[in-house]
């Protein structure tokens, strides 16, 4: 990370950057701050995870991303009753070729909807925790890589909803985001009720960029400069994290990577090459709070998670940024 991205290519991602924001902003009303941090996510390569509750616009979301890159969306809907095959595929008998021949699943796509993922048990769940750490399935010894790029959008309900198995900390802690969408504001719903569209398989948007666009972004972003002292200031956060007695564990090194990382695509989505400590500030929040808990026991959901996001902002405060 001594060198920085070219300036010529960073323009170009800064215009494809805004054409997905224009193109998402015609289905997606009145979020643009939830737009750009799934931009963020794809930017930086990973995991986007909305907890929220039902019909507040999650799918769409997704559907809006995958169509105005280009891209194969595939969802699946979680229940109780899914298996881990019929996310990621099986292998099926074939009497013509006397050989068992591998049947892909719906997880073999770009962007990949786990919609309502906390509704399936615990064994269904991890059947993405290669896919979203390898990008590939693997069945009786053989990987099969899936789509390039590679995105799962997963929603959850709050998890002291019935019917719910909250996710592990491992597979948290395979998402580099977690987002809330909230209502949108009266004169934002006013436009939507306006709409005739009920459902998004009814939405027509066309692709403004294309999936090979999407991977040079991606490229890029790894090679926007992070200074010493920015380093440092991550470090000093992730730190912190491990010795607040408020948290049962601090956040691990993936955490810090993933900070980085995403700190890394905000820069470049802001049309930088290099990146400050605002960058970081303003992702600590949706980067650690998923991968954290408190050491006291609560029974809200909703409560736990504002407690974690206010201990953050205190860590946060507390810790001077670098000039």
């Amino acid at each position: 990370m001594s060198e920085y991205a070219p300036a010529a290519d960073v323009a170009v991602t800064r215009a494809a950057i805004d054409r997905l924001k224009a193109n998402m902003r015609l289905t997606i009303k009145g979020k643009d701050d939830v737009i750009d941090q799934v931009l963020i996510c794809l930017v930086a390569g990973g995991h986007l995870l909305i907890e929220d509750l039902p019909g507040v616009g999650k799918t769409t979301l997704a559907y809006s991303l995958a169509r105005s890159m280009d891209c194969v969306f595939s969802r699946v809907q979680f229940t109780s009753d899914l298996l881990p095959s019929d996310v990621t595929g099986v292998a099926i008998y074939d009497e013509t070729i006397k050989e068992f021949v591998f049947k892909k699943g719906p997880v073999f796509a770009n962007v990949v909807l786990a919609d309502e993922i906390n509704r399936a048990t615990p064994k269904t769940q991890s059947a993405l925790l290669e896919v979203m750490d390898r990008a590939r399935v693997t069945v009786d010894g053989e990987a099969h890589p899936v789509g390039s790029p590679f995105m799962v959008f997963a929603t959850q309900n709050p998890v002291d909803y019935e019917g719910t198995f909250p996710l592990p900390e491992s597979q948290m802690d395979r998402f580099l985001m977690r987002l809330q969408m909230g209502y949108p504001r009266a004169v934002d719903e006013l436009e939507i009720l306006r709409t005739q569209r009920g459902g998004y398989d009814g939405i027509a948007l066309n692709p403004v960029v294309t999936r090979g666009d999407v991977l040079k972004l991606q490229a890029l972003a790894q090679q926007v400069f992070v200074e010493e002292s920015v380093l440092d200031y991550v470090l000093k956060i992730v730190t912190a994290t491990r010795t607040e007695a408020e948290f049962r564990a601090g956040v691990s090194v993936r955490g810090g990577l993933a900070l980085r990382t995403a700190a890394q695509a905000r820069a470049l989505v802001r049309g930088r090459d290099f990146v400050m400590p605002e960058d970081v500030a303003e992702l600590v929040v949706p980067v650690f709070a998923h991968r954290l808990g408190l050491a006291r026991q609560t029974s809200d959901a909703l409560e736990e998670r504002r407690a974690v996001a206010a201990v953050l902002k205190r860590i946060l405060a507390a810790i001077p940024q670098p000039a």
